[in-house]
């Protein structure tokens, strides 16, 4: 629903087109490889691809367009990886469609676009887990033991033990299932 009215909403600006919507990762890649827009908005949440899998896919690629993140997520961890995958815009959903279109007409010039609030709250609190600690605390966190998580991320048991240990220990709490709560809430995974 709230894909669509950004979509009509948009596509009421003389300047602005909107060549494709798409209801997952996978969808929005094969849209952009198919329509090449010049900008792409995505969210950060989505089945298949997230919006950061997307932004790091696309930022290598010729001719890839500029990204803005439009989210509900308010989390100065994902404006951060956001901002490492080259987005170019990261705005909240409940800004008002003219902030939004200035945004994309912005990104479209070149510039960059970060929400006044998150850009302040990103330098609040900054991830100090690795992107391997990450990727093993994802997995912890959706229940997974040891032992998976060492078969799906190719690694030794042991070795998944000892990152989750030092995780632990950086963000000083008492177990993998706090980990994965705090490292969630702040938008590090």
């Amino acid at each position: 629903m709230v894909r669509g009215a950004f979509a009509q909403l948009l596509d009421l600006e003389t300047d602005i087109s909107v060549v494709a919507t798409a209801s997952d990762g996978i969808e929005a890649l094969a849209a952009v490889r198919e329509h090449r827009p010049d900008v792409l908005l995505t969210d950060i949440e989505m089945p298949g691809l997230t919006g950061l899998d997307l932004a790091a896919q696309l930022a290598g690629e010729p001719g890839a367009p500029r990204v803005v993140v439009v989210t509900t997520f308010a989390r100065s961890g994902y404006l951060r990886r956001a901002l490492d995958h080259g987005v170019a815009g990261y705005v909240l959903k409940d800004a008002p469609i003219d902030r939004l279109a200035d945004t994309v007409r912005r990104v479209h010039a070149g510039g960059r676009v970060i929400d006044p609030a998150l850009a302040v709250a990103a330098w609040e609190g900054s991830d100090p887990m690795t992107d391997r600690e990450r990727a093993v605390l994802r997995l912890a966190g959706d229940g997974l033991p040891n032992a998976e998580i060492a078969t799906r991320l190719h690694l030794a048991e042991g070795t998944v033990r000892n990152y989750l240990s030092t995780v632990i220990a950086k963000l000083g709490v008492r177990n993998r299932v706090e980990a994965a709560r705090m490292a969630g809430e702040r938008g590090w995974l």
